[in-house]
């Protein structure tokens, strides 16, 4: 997809931390996709043997992972930014010439992750959710599915459906279960 970019020029694919290596010797990018987990050796630790070697290079981290050690250690091993898989490929590709230009790049998720290792458990003022969207995760809480959620709030279907992925999304969690599972620990509902 990033051909699309006539700014952008892929100049190597590697399929392991080691081949990423040799392919970094060949060709001396000046950005680099890092995905964390891959054979041999994982991201981190592919990140930390191409800036030993090669400090100049700007590495992005593109993986589905937010845990908050993570996000921590990829950016403690030297990785500029911080994205996930499900970004758009605008978003990468802004990545991409923001890491070229030396800035980081996190995503939101990433950057609530790290927040949230730095301030400690999530408290009701800082989940970050409207008024509606704690009036969802109340529903989502007894078990509503989305079509419930719709009915009982008088919305439409596809809002109640942004208004569920917008609680996940905020709270950091995996799932609508992780959701509730957070809104009832942290007594947000």
């Amino acid at each position: 997809m990033l051909y699309a970019f006539d700014d952008l020029e892929l100049v190597g694919v590697a399929s392991s931390g080691r081949v990423a290596l040799t392919k970094c010797q060949e060709e001396l990018p000046d950005v680099i996709l890092m995905d964390m987990v891959m054979p041999e050796m994982d991201g981190l630790e592919t990140t930390r043997a191409i800036l030993d070697q090669y400090p100049s290079v700007k590495i992005i981290i593109l993986t589905s992972f937010t845990k908050e050690d993570m996000v921590q250690d990829a950016l403690q091993a030297g990785a500029t930014s911080y994205i996930l898989k499900n970004s758009s490929i605008d978003q990468l590709a802004e990545a991409i010439r923001s890491a070229h230009a030396g800035q980081p790049t996190l995503s939101p998720e990433a950057t609530r992750s790290l927040v949230k290792s730095k301030t400690g458990p999530l408290k009701e003022t800082d989940s970050g959710l409207s008024p509606r969207e704690k009036e969802v995760l109340a529903l989502i809480v007894e078990g509503l599915r989305n079509e419930e959620i719709a009915d009982q709030l008088v919305i439409s279907q596809a809002t109640a459906r942004h208004h569920v992925s917008a609680c996940i999304r905020k709270l950091g969690a995996k799932n609508r279960t992780e959701a509730a599972t957070l809104a009832v620990k942290h007594n947000l509902v």
